[in-house]
């Protein structure tokens, strides 16, 4: 349930009080929803991941980070890029899946 509120106080954008942190208009900030089967993370190594970010810079998309529910068959992940299509693009080229994308422009902090 943690991950979720996370989740969706990533996905808010437009309150009064949020810190304008969004990245520069030529990148955008997105929240990638994926489910994987179980156990499918569980060799996700330092090579594997500098494997996924090496693909991820040919379309001009950089990994920020993930978020996993506790069997590993759920990740929010969040990514900036130019478009949505090349976060899409880069995910068909890592073989990982994509359920949705949301453009998560607008950062609210806690305090």
């Amino acid at each position: 349930m943690k991950i979720l509120a996370i989740a969706v106080s990533l996905m808010l954008t437009g309150a009064a009080c949020a810190a304008d942190t969004a990245p520069s208009s030529a990148t955008h900030r997105y929240m990638i929803e994926r489910t994987f089967p179980k156990g499918a993370l569980d060799g996700l190594d330092a090579q594997a991941k500098q494997s996924v970010n090496a693909t991820n810079a040919k379309f001009g998309v950089t990994w920020v980070t993930s978020y996993a529910n506790a069997d590993k068959t759920k990740t929010f992940c969040v990514y900036e890029g130019p478009s949505e299509q090349a976060v899409r693009d880069a995910a068909v080229a890592n073989k990982i899946p994509v359920d949705s994308v949301t453009e998560i422009p607008v950062t609210l902090e806690s305090k």
